[in-house]
């Protein structure tokens, strides 16, 4: 099957083009994709040709926060797995199947594989085309009443909440800064909505995704281009831009004995800062790396939440992918820009 596909061949080098779909396995589903969020990470692929340490190294089909409808079943895949059922796809090989109920870990497996990626020769070609075989335990179904334009958010959402549990046993009743509010950031206030915290407040140098992040639940928002934010001010700090100048002054924002959770992408590369002050404070320092199975419950939390409808903030048709990629890497007129593929059914 032949469809239109969005591929990044090198720096500067975004193509819409053809693309074969692979050949349906007995042991894989087709699914029929309608919408696909704009990552950071394929934007650094368009940009720069490289995301961290992982370069292209051939053409790469870009895309990993998938959502659309089941069009094929493998003969050998169980009746759980309905053609023409909504479904948003987990992009991690290997990853917890849909009815994983602890954390598992295997996100952090080493050679694993992530739909959209040139971290595996050959690259791991992901969901910007108009159809994708993968794996039946990839599928998460859409629950019911979920536009799917929504649903598109529930990838990023899911690495929004794995980060916020890193930390979820010192978020009821704490006072939190999170620091970018790029459409993690945001989706990173909505999750710390649900986990209790008392008051948020969101910083950013960009008035746009600050009325975003205050539409999805921040009580405060700081504009770091005029304003700062007040040292020792906060419990927890979670840093979502991946600026090593925002990470730095984390350090001066959290309060002593507080914690931060770095869920921004850092460079790859050694970033000087003044580690003392973790020891000095006692502050705790935790990481945080994609996610492992909260996209069950991304959805869930999606499905009852229609304000975060207000992180979407621009949808293109996959001609216009080029355009949709400028918007996308301009944050101060977007925060989540989609491509639709097709048309949602009714």
């Amino acid at each position: 099957m032949v469809n239109q596909a969005v591929i990044a061949y090198g720096a500067g080098d975004l193509r819409v083009e053809s693309h074969e779909t692979r050949e349906l396995a007995p042991d894989a589903v087709r699914v029929d994709v309608v919408y696909g969020g704009i990552c950071g990470s394929d934007l650094h692929y368009a940009n720069h040709g490289a995301n961290g340490d992982y370069r292209i190294q051939e053409p790469l089909v870009l895309g990993h926060e998938i959502v659309g409808y089941v069009g094929a079943v493998g003969e050998a895949v169980g009746p759980e797995v309905s053609v023409g059922s909504p479904v948003a796809v987990h992009p991690a090989t290997p990853s917890p199947g849909p009815d994983a109920a602890r954390v598992t870990g295997l996100h952090l497996t080493p050679g694993g594989a992530y739909l959209g990626s040139a971290a595996t020769v050959p690259h791991t070609q992901g969901g910007f085309q108009g159809s994708l075989v993968v794996r039946p335990d990839q599928l998460r179904v859409i629950p019911e009443g979920l536009p799917l334009r929504r649903a598109v958010l529930a990838e990023p959402l899911a690495i929004a909440l794995h980060g916020v549990d890193r930390v979820r046993d010192r978020i009821a009743g704490a006072r939190v800064l999170v620091s970018g509010a790029g459409p993690i950031g945001a989706l990173v206030i909505a999750s710390l909505r649900e986990r209790g915290a008392t008051h948020i407040t969101a910083a950013d140098i960009q008035e746009f995704p600050l009325g975003v992040a205050a539409k999805v639940g921040a009580d405060a928002t700081v504009n770091l281009s005029h304003s700062r934010v007040g040292d020792g001010e906060f419990d927890l700090v979670f840093e979502c831009s991946g600026v090593a100048p925002s990470f730095a002054a984390a350090l001066d924002s959290v309060r002593p004995g507080g914690a931060i959770v770095q869920v921004g992408i850092l460079p790859a590369r050694d970033v000087p800062t003044a580690v003392w002050k973790l020891q000095s404070r006692e502050i705790a320092l935790f990481g945080s790396q994609r996610f492992d199975n909260e996209l069950g419950e991304a959805l869930d939390v999606l499905a009852r939440r229609p304000e975060l409808d207000a992180v979407v903030t621009a949808e293109y048709p996959i001609a216009d992918a080029l355009e949709a990629f400028a918007e996308a890497a301009d944050s101060s007129r977007s925060s989540k820009v989609i491509l639709r593929l097709a048309d949602a059914r009714v």
